[in-house]
């Protein structure tokens, strides 16, 4: 069982290993999904290596966001380096680049990031028949969706355990993105999920409504480890080395509980010690469990809640005396707040019955110092920092070493000859040690001793002397002859310091590499298109429109739930009259709905005159392409812009699996586009026009739960209610409610508007959500010249910017 702890830098790095991380996973300098961790440039990347597999520590390297053409040799020869380093295994969001380290890097252990938004069954097959090791699955997943992929595939898995929550699935994110040109996609997140909103016309104030608590989950190793998951992995590369201290030293200590069978029984304390390293409001247990979770988020703070420590009886202005019970210990040195001044306070000043003291206990009143701000009698006051704690965690790692690797050596000191020091290793072959042994010799020779001989246990004394090492003696074995003297004693100690330098020159070759890739692009050039074709995906079917009055466009997109539902059977019919009809599928299908989602897309192609089929995740590829045989191949297959297609590696992968048309990323600019067109332009189609759906969730805004239950009653299957987010500049995001598996799609403020008049592009798509025929037909026209709408409500999105 594993378990894998966050390194945004080289001392988180050294916090997880002390503390008993079985790996680690770090970002480079580019290409990682948390570009602004501190991360690690070439060099640093080499030292991180070897730091984590001399003391038989496995490193992940976090090459996790999408790559563009003019990148993607760039990202290459960073793996390539990573590889020749010996690392162990590279996280990967994009598809392209995936396919081509496990083409190309032997023995590399290539992971599914869960930027690929792996939530289902179908996606982990998918990746495994495409060569991944491992798949990082969503954190959507409950345990017994988890439990049925483990059992059902031959793949690693590897499950979120605790730290920071995204609202939407990962991958599926454009809303940091379309907002500011910060792409989560790209490792830049702004977290605007963070800030506060309010729903339209039901919540009279502002609050986070988007924001998640923390997940901790403790309670559910056992239940995780039953389920055959490989991999326990803590988020956090953000985060103080003190942070992935403590909270590596607590998971490791519950999974060798579990492990070995003991009493599994959660102490106070270690949430405690987690709650006050990080918390937003107290922790959420996810989706882990199969019920409801209705306190996923905590909308009243997004960032540290700390742990309540009382509430101020007691408050001078002048003296910036405050008075109040403790509820917690408090110490010198410990940074707290207050409710509603969002200032930082570090304790100096500390004070019981006008004794000063440098800690206090809980149920001590006291009275704290030099606090001044927006304090007010009755506040709550919150410890967001714990000196205590945190000098705790550092010295855990601060110049110590608690992993140790075993030794035996044999030292001979015999009369005119060199003094012999043989290391060796205790056979593991689970160790990168296993199996070593050098021999060394010294330059001086012992003679005979005038009045103080050597004797055998001051030679053990100095080879013992490992402390600042990851290395231990287990057992030495002493040949000395009689009465004899070495001039100075450090001949000793320097045979031992050679011995361990070459005992990890010995283990560095046996996972360093030496392979040199020559990169070649795709070089496929596109043949003009001549006349693009117009495709209208309709999010929404209104059934007091008059579809009949829509003209000049050739493929329409419906999504399937319409396709069961006979109400809507005119509108389809009406539409199929106009163009072809293809079939707009989920996003997101979860286990429970797979099976159904099956019978009602055979249906469909039964009863409906259907022309194809858009498919939104990598899961879905193999499954259609079953059903496109079962059709004759008469049926086309469309790859939604959810796939994250960013590169021409990407696109000729899809294409090698017999997909039709293929939606680029909507994140892509100006240049990234025509270099895609110019190679497979004829294969491509662009978002032109429409509001992005910008997050795709797992949590309803309405019910305020992650799950639907009996008792909602918030009608959101009225498909005449057009509910939406506001937030604090007025700007309201359209959000629409799912009830059939609680996933909330929510779209951008402003509508996506480009000009495709330059692109050599085959097909370019119109998104529909709550515009009149009139305006549809406006639409239509526009884009068919290769024009964009104008005004303050449209945007060009990344057109003009880089992400």
């Amino acid at each position: 069982m594993e378990l894998l702890a966050p390194a945004g830098d080289f001392e988180c790095l050294k916090a997880a290993v002390q503390n008993g991380a079985d790996s680690v996973y770090f970002g480079a300098s580019s290409f990682s999904a948390r570009a602004f961790a501190n991360n690690f440039d070439n060099e640093a990347l080499e030292m991180a290596i070897n730091y984590a597999k001399l003391r038989n520590v496995k490193t992940h390297l976090t090459l996790n966001t999408l790559i563009t053409d003019n990148e993607f040799e760039n990202a290459i020869k960073l793996a390539e380096h990573a590889y020749n380093c010996g690392i162990d295994a590279i996280i990967v969001q994009d598809f392209g680049l995936a396919r081509y380290l496990i083409k190309n890097f032997p023995s590399l252990d290539v992971h599914g990031s869960t930027q690929m938004t792996i939530h289902n069954l179908e996606c982990v097959q998918t990746l495994e028949k495409f060569g991944f090791k491992r798949a990082v699955l969503s954190r959507e997943l409950p345990i017994s969706e988890i439990y049925d992929i483990c059992h059902k595939t031959n793949i690693e898995t590897e499950v979120f355990i605790h730290g920071a929550l995204c609202l939407s699935y990962s991958g599926q994110c454009l809303m940091s993105s379309m907002i500011g040109g910060r792409s989560g996609n790209r490792g830049k997140c702004a977290q605007p999920c963070r800030l506060p909103y309010k729903v339209k016309d039901i919540d009279s104030s502002f609050k986070y409504l988007m924001s998640p608590k923390d997940l901790c989950g403790l309670e559910f190793i056992p239940k995780l480890i039953d389920a055959g998951v490989t991999s326990f992995k803590i988020e956090g590369r953000m985060k103080k080395p003190e942070y992935v201290a403590t909270v590596t030293r607590i998971y490791r200590k519950y999974i060798d509980k579990c492990m070995n069978k003991e009493n599994y029984e959660i102490e106070k304390k270690d949430i405690d010690d987690l709650l006050q390293v990080f918390n937003r409001g107290g922790f959420s247990s996810g989706h882990l469990k199969n019920s409801p979770n209705t306190d996923f988020v905590y909308p009243e703070k997004p960032n540290n809640a700390g742990i309540y420590i009382g509430n101020i009886s007691n408050y001078s202005a002048h003296k910036g005396y405050v008075s109040f019970t403790l509820k917690d210990e408090l110490s010198i040195g410990d940074i707290i707040s207050f409710d509603n001044d969002h200032k930082k306070y570090t304790v100096s000043e500390l004070m019981k019955d006008g004794l000063n003291l440098s800690s206090a206990n809980k149920g001590d009143k006291v009275t704290i110092g030099r606090m001044k701000g927006k304090i007010s009698i009755g506040a709550k006051i919150y410890k967001l920092t714990s000196k205590n704690l945190f000098s705790t965690a550092n010295s855990s790692f601060t110049n110590t070493e608690n992993i140790k690797t075993y030794l035996n050596a044999n030292i001979t000191l015999k009369e005119g000859e060199p003094i012999v020091l043989k290391v060796s290793t205790i056979n593991d072959n689970d160790s990168i040690y296993n199996n070593i042994t050098v021999t060394e010799k010294s330059e001086n020779s012992p003679v005979k001793a005038i009045n103080k001989p050597l004797d055998i246990e001051r030679i053990i004394t100095q080879l013992k002397k490992t402390s600042n090492t990851q290395f231990e003696f287990n057992d030495i074995n002493v040949q000395l002859d009689s009465n004899l003297f070495i001039p100075n004693i450090s001949i000793i100690n320097e045979l031992r310091r050679q011995a361990l330098a070459n005992i990890e020159t010995c283990a560095m070759q046996k996972f360093k590499r030496n392979l040199n890739i020559k990169y070649s692009p795709t070089n496929s050039i596109a043949p003009q298109v001549t006349q693009k074709d117009i495709s209208v995906c309709f999010n929404i079917l209104d059934e007091t429109l008059d579809y009949a009055k829509l003209t000049n466009f050739s493929k329409a997109y419906i999504p399937l739930k319409y396709f069961y539902n006979n109400k809507y059977f005119d509108i389809i019919n009406t539409i199929a009259k106009k163009a072809d009809i293809y079939v707009y599928m989920p996003i997101i299908i979860r286990g429970n709905y797979k099976n159904l989602l099956a019978n009602y897309l055979r249906s469909t192609l039964e009863n409906f005159n259907v022309k194809g089929i858009v498919f939104s995740n990598i899961g879905n590829v193999e499954y259609l392409k079953f059903i496109k045989e079962q059709y004759d191949n008469k049926l086309k297959l469309i790859a939604n812009y959810t796939l994250n297609v960013f590169n021409d590696n990407t696109i000729k992968e899809l294409l090698d699996y017999d997909i039709d048309l293929i939606e680029f990323s909507p994140e892509l600019n100006k240049t990234n586009i025509s270099s895609l067109c110019d190679s497979y332009g004829n294969n491509l189609e662009v978002f032109a026009y429409g509001k992005l759906p910008v997050m795709n969730t797992n949590y309803c805004f309405l019910g305020k739960s992650n799950k639907c239950y009996p008792n909602c009653d918030k009608k959101c299957f009225d498909t005449s209610k057009k509910y939406a987010l506001i937030d604090r500049l007025g700007f309201e995001f359209r959000f629409i409610p799912d009830n059939i598996q609680t996933i909330t799609t929510v779209f951008n403020s402003r509508i996506t508007s480009i000009e495709t008049k330059d692109f050599n592009v085959k097909s370019c798509r119109i998104n529909i959500l709550d515009e009149n025929i009139d305006e549809i037909n406006k639409v239509i026209t526009t884009v068919s010249k290769g024009n964009r709408l104008e005004g303050n409500m449209y945007t060009n999105g990344n057109l003009n910017r880089e992400i």
